[in-house]
């Protein structure tokens, strides 16, 4: 198979903005809604349901990097991923702004019943939470305080925010499932697709790893006579 060309840094700057662009059209698609009240008859509602679903469907694109890099091979592809990962947090941000000011008005005692009560506000809960670490070590300075494995450890927690996504978006709709299905059915997939490779990297290192001392060969030495 043909692989494409490496992107030069001018053509890899002119992705990234593409993908900038792209990432902030959901945004300014509601900001104009909104000043020219076309937003339907609930517009805090819709203002909530289209964030909270470009949210997942940023983390959702965000772990489709790693598998498309391995099968194209375009490693460049991994130089988006923070990217993706600040939008999709910027827009949880934004999800989770519009229910607390917008829809509650900042009533902290109403919203702690919510979030204690109501379990698919409790899990958007604990996904934004755990959204907010990640976030704030997308760095190159993070990586080098945490040290490179620490910072992986810590970014696997993605795998569970988009669980937990998807368990809130499902809780949340109820009846109409079908949007959340197909978000889970993707997750899945991808999530899949990563243990396969994980075992697949386990059997091949069980392979190529030496025999148990205790069951290697004694070797004898020969000591030549007369010393």
């Amino acid at each position: 198979m043909t692989r494409l060309p490496t992107p030069s840094g001018r053509q890899l700057a002119a992705i990234k903005l593409l993908v900038f662009v792209l990432c902030l059209l959901p945004a300014l698609q509601l900001a104009l809604g909104w000043r020219a009240d076309a937003l339907g008859a609930n517009p805090i509602e819709t203002i909530t349901r289209a964030s909270g679903e470009w949210t997942l469907r940023l983390l959702l694109i965000g772990l489709c990097v790693t598998p498309l890099r391995r099968i194209t091979g375009l490693h460049w592809l991994v130089r988006l991923r923070r990217m993706l990962g600040l939008f999709a947090f910027a827009y949880a941000a934004a999800h989770f702004m519009t229910y607390l000011w917008l829809d509650q008005f900042f009533d902290w005692r109403a919203i702690a019943t919510d979030i204690l009560e109501r379990p698919f506000i409790t899990v958007g809960f604990a996904a934004f939470v755990l959204l907010l670490p990640l976030a704030a070590t997308s760095n190159a300075f993070a990586i080098r305080r945490l040290g490179g494995r620490r910072w992986q450890a810590l970014h696997r927690s993605v795998y569970a925010i988009a669980i937990m996504g998807v368990v809130h978006f499902w809780w949340l709709v109820k009846a109409d499932v079908l949007a959340p299905l197909v978000y889970a059915l993707i997750l899945a997939a991808l999530l899949g697709a990563r243990a396969w490779w994980r075992e697949q990297e386990r059997r091949r290192q069980l392979a190529a790893r030496p025999p148990a001392r205790h069951l290697q060969k004694k070797t004898i030495r020969i000591v030549p006579l007369g010393k």
